[in-house]
């Protein structure tokens, strides 16, 4: 999102985001696997600002399933490894929050850490979920991260049958350093495609988990199930990474680490 005042996405925005996440121009694919694709856009001279697509055919898992999935903070607490730390901070309206989450980056790397304004919005049978860096007077950065920056990154989840459905990822993010080429390639040929094979487990593995984790209880469908605080616009501005820690990681060599199994 651009401007200075930070700002709850409109109908135009969630139709600008599904339109980006369909166009294939402009990208590059990087890998095309097993039902999953992955493209890339290149960087802009002077900028260190990364864009990647991945999108993953599902014929096993309903777009209700996967919507639910992804809303899911305490289930993503359990199926994704990659978290440190997630929680939300407060409600602004019945489909927009501001939360917290922070992520293991390959080692030797830094672990990076975001807050964000979170939005979303069914669309017919479709669903769109999509956020934008903001900040909080609480939640300064942290000594020992990295603080992100997301540009706009979302999913776009699709229904194509009663447990069939395709999920779109796209992320535009400045990850606040200058990244080696191994990290960027690494991201795009391994760990997207990992990603996305382990939201599919994830949602196969869902119903059986909710019936045992407060089953009704899904506050992006039901707002008024929400125990959130409500937080005043007031209170976030827009994050610019320019005023950021800006780090060159750019020399540092891959290291061995013990991969998480598929």
């Amino acid at each position: 999102m651009s401007g200075h005042t930070v700002t709850i996405p409109d109908d135009r925005s969630f139709a600008s985001f599904k339109a980006e996440c369909i166009c294939e121009e402009g990208w590059s694919t990087t890998y095309n696997k097993s039902g999953i694709t992955v493209w890339s856009q290149g960087l802009e001279a002077g900028k260190s600002v990364h864009k990647i697509k991945c999108r993953m055919v599902c014929k096993d898992v309903s777009a209700e399933t996967m919507y639910d999935v992804l809303h899911d903070i305490e289930y993503r607490r359990k199926w994704d490894t990659n978290v440190i730390e997630t929680f939300d901070i407060g409600k602004l309206t019945v489909n927009a929050d501001v939360g917290y989450y922070s992520w293991k980056c390959p080692n030797p790397l830094r672990n990076r850490d975001v807050i964000t304004l979170r939005s979303w919005l069914p669309i017919g049978k479709d669903y769109i979920i999509m956020n934008y860096s903001v900040k909080h007077a609480k939640y300064p950065p942290k000594k020992d991260m990295v603080r992100a920056v997301s540009i706009q990154t979302g999913y776009m989840v699709q229904s194509q049958g009663p447990n069939h459905c395709t999920l779109t990822y796209m992320a535009q993010v400045d990850p606040r350093g200058s990244l080696p080429k191994w990290v960027v390639n690494k991201s795009s040929h391994f760990l997207a495609p990992r990603a996305m094979k382990k939201i599919n487990k994830a949602c196969l593995k869902y119903s059986e988990w909710k019936q045992r984790h407060n089953p009704g209880f899904k506050p992006w469908l039901f707002p008024e199930q929400t125990t959130l605080p409500s937080i005043p616009l007031s209170e976030l501005s827009i994050q610019h990474a320019e005023s950021l820690e800006n780090i060159d990681e750019s020399s540092l060599a891959e290291t061995q680490e013990r991969e998480d199994s598929d």
